[in-house]
């Protein structure tokens, strides 16, 4: 089980910071009346990409850059956040990248990622089929693989993490999506390593629940994948990295609709005029259903805006809504 000290993570930001500044971390006026709650949003889609994951690939491929100087190209299967982020990092080194999305993935996230420098090959219906396709390539060419989840990926984006549990220590709850896992496991590390009380609960897709079915059950299960607004959370298949400190430290996994995402992204735009993917509203709408249960009285919120990487049209479609 991965348990880093704050000194490794400490570390860790120093690597993020020669290439982002901290994100900010905001109480905004119409959010806590929305969710008669405080709460603070940290602001992820702020950083140089857009979204959370640039953290974990800087901090991810200046340790592999390390151990291995002579690298020349990696590889990486994504829905667009993690891709834009090895893009990133691995340029920074002088490292080609080659990065597999499944079929009908976000154009304006295909798009990025080639503006980024990555060589993009679409391939499976879904994301663990092209994760699928993407290991067999890599094992039959010898390449590296930057995996959805590993040590220094959870160390970078932990630091963002530290920055919100640093600069309001006394939350009572985080909401973290919940993807492959790096996301929740990151804000376990940092509370962990911080010592401190915060609950982190997950947030999944109603259309994508395997987390929370696992959760649940205290084993990795499966489930079909139909979320069309939340498209980070679309998972099939747990990460067993991941989930081993999910089930030992996450406090609980709530799932929202996709209905409930585009609530909430509107609710992003016109309360602090931040645009919100659908799996960066969801931690939002998650507070909203427990506000509606009467959860929220008395909390103290810290909400993770982990991206603003949504397609023109699909935003559109979402503001036009109810």
């Amino acid at each position: 089980m991965y348990k880093p000290t704050l000194a490794q993570l400490d570390a860790a930001a120093a690597v993020v910071y020669r290439a982002m500044p901290p994100t900010p971390q905001y109480s905004w006026p119409q959010l806590n009346q929305a969710l008669g709650a405080e709460t603070w949003v940290k602001h992820e889609n702020h950083s140089p990409l857009g979204a959370f994951k640039v953290r974990g690939g800087l901090v991810y491929m200046d340790a592999l850059t390390r151990r291995e100087p002579h690298l020349t190209t990696v590889m990486a299967a994504t829905r667009g956040n993690h891709g834009q982020s090895v893009a990133y990092a691995a340029a920074r080194h002088g490292v080609a990248v080659r990065i597999y999305v499944p079929f009908g993935n976000s154009v304006e996230k295909n798009a990025a990622m080639r503006a980024l420098g990555a060589q993009l090959i679409e391939v499976g219906s879904d994301f663990q089929a092209c994760r699928e396709h993407a290991q067999q390539v890599a094992r039959e060419e010898h390449l590296h693989m930057v995996p959805s989840w590993h040590e220094d990926l959870v160390a970078g984006v932990a630091t963002g993490w530290l920055e919100l549990l640093r600069a309001q220590p006394d939350l009572d709850l985080v909401l973290v999506p919940i993807g492959q896992g790096s996301g929740i496991c990151a804000a376990i590390a940092a509370r962990n390593a911080l010592g401190s009380k915060t609950r982190v609960v997950g947030v999944v897709s109603s259309h994508a629940p395997a987390y929370q079915l696992s959760f649940r059950a205290g084993r990795s299960i499966s489930a079909p994948v139909s979320t069309v607004l939340a498209d980070g959370l679309a998972c099939r298949q747990p990460d067993q990295a991941s989930l081993g400190a999910i089930l030992e430290y996450a406090d609980d996994i709530i799932a929202v609709t996709d209905d409930e995402v585009a609530h909430a992204m509107r609710l992003y735009y016109r309360a602090t005029h931040n645009l919100a993917e659908g799996a960066g509203a969801a931690p939002l709408a998650a507070a909203m259903q427990m506000h509606a249960s009467g959860a929220l009285k008395g909390r103290k919120l810290g909400l993770p805006l982990t991206g603003g990487n949504v397609d023109a049209d699909l935003f559109r479609h979402v503001l036009q809504g109810p």
